[in-house]
């Protein structure tokens, strides 16, 4: 199974073409060689709120992505707002993932302590924030790299009960 994924990078100095978006190149080829995923999708918006949710709903209705990858806007920041706009889309939240990502990569660093990314549910998309570089990208998404087709399975109704 191929998945449609797409790819949402919130900055400022990205948006503004003063940023080069070097996680973006990570997670395209993690979801192309370690996820076996097609990216459908791919913008960089400003850190505003309204506009990483509009992208958001848009991934997800309009393109049916299976999995929404942001990056960037997860940390304290007064402008990072990227886990309370994904959390304005949701329908049902997915902490476990979250919880795994940070805890795997808290080991690596403890700094990732400060990760506030979530993991959600938009209908039949999967929405997971991951930081904005592409070591914190890496550590965050590699972890979970394998649970990723079998929760993408469930969330897509193509599976109906969970392993055990």
């Amino acid at each position: 199974m191929r998945w449609k994924v797409a790819l949402l990078s919130a900055s400022d100095k990205g948006s503004r073409g003063e940023r080069e978006d070097t996680s973006a190149q990570v997670i395209r080829e993690l979801v192309e060689e370690e996820l076996g995923g097609d990216m459908i999708d791919y913008r960089v918006v400003p850190d505003e709120q309204d506009e990483i949710r509009a992208a958001l709903i848009e991934m997800a209705d309009y393109y049916q992505a299976d999995l929404i990858l942001t990056t960037g806007g997860i940390g304290l920041g007064f402008r990072d707002v990227t886990p309370e706009a994904t959390l304005m889309v949701a329908e049902r939240i997915v902490p476990g993932l979250a919880e795994a990502m940070r805890a795997a990569a808290i080991a690596k660093s403890r700094a990732n302590v400060l990760f506030r990314g979530v993991c959600a549910i938009r209908g039949r998309t999967l929405i997971l924030n991951l930081p904005g570089e592409p070591k914190g990208v890496n550590d965050h998404l590699m972890p979970i790299m394998d649970l990723l087709p079998e929760a993408l399975a469930q969330v897509s109704g193509q599976r109906k009960e969970a392993r055990t």
